[in-house]
């Protein structure tokens, strides 16, 4: 399933648009207005909230999110890696994921339990973040939306 993040030009609280390849919404990502956190819900098209997903408030050196369920429990943490390569670990979780980065740039592999399940690719447009996502299992798209939320959000924050 491919699908595509975008986040919205004119968007006080930081929203994204989530259309499938003919351009047909299919989720949604609401901002916060006011919120160091960023705090930000993956929702479906009825408004019913998916995941959370906030930055770590406080940090010294390694930038990080957290990305909770619909009822507000902590399920995982999403941190970048101290290296060279553009790499992301999730902490939290039973099964073993890795966001596997290129060295430039924002493409992304996500591995699951030494598995391939899905990819992030950065779209080039200098005036909004837009992101395209293919995932393996049509499941696991509200998952993967909280993911690159995530990693814009650890980037936006680590750019300041």
């Amino acid at each position: 399933m491919k699908f595509y993040v975008t986040n919205k030009f004119a968007s006080i609280g930081g929203s994204s648009k989530v259309v499938n390849e003919n351009k047909e919404p299919i989720y949604m990502v609401k901002g916060k207005v006011f919120s160091i956190t960023r705090k930000k819900k993956v929702c479906d098209l009825d408004g019913n909230v998916l995941y959370k997903v906030r930055n770590k408030y406080w940090h010294l050196f390694l930038k990080s999110a957290f990305i909770y369920d619909s009822e507000g429990n902590k399920i995982v943490k999403v941190q970048r890696k101290f290296a060279i390569k553009n790499d992301y670990k999730i902490i939290g979780t039973e099964d073993e994921y890795a966001i596997d980065g290129s060295l430039f740039g924002w493409n992304f592999t996500l591995i699951k339990n030494g598995n391939p399940i899905g990819t992030i690719k950065r779209e080039l447009n200098f005036l909004v973040n837009s992101f395209e996502v293919n995932v393996e299992n049509p499941d696991d798209a509200p998952f993967m939306i909280a993911l690159v939320i995530a990693i814009d959000n650890i980037v936006d924050r680590a750019s300041r």
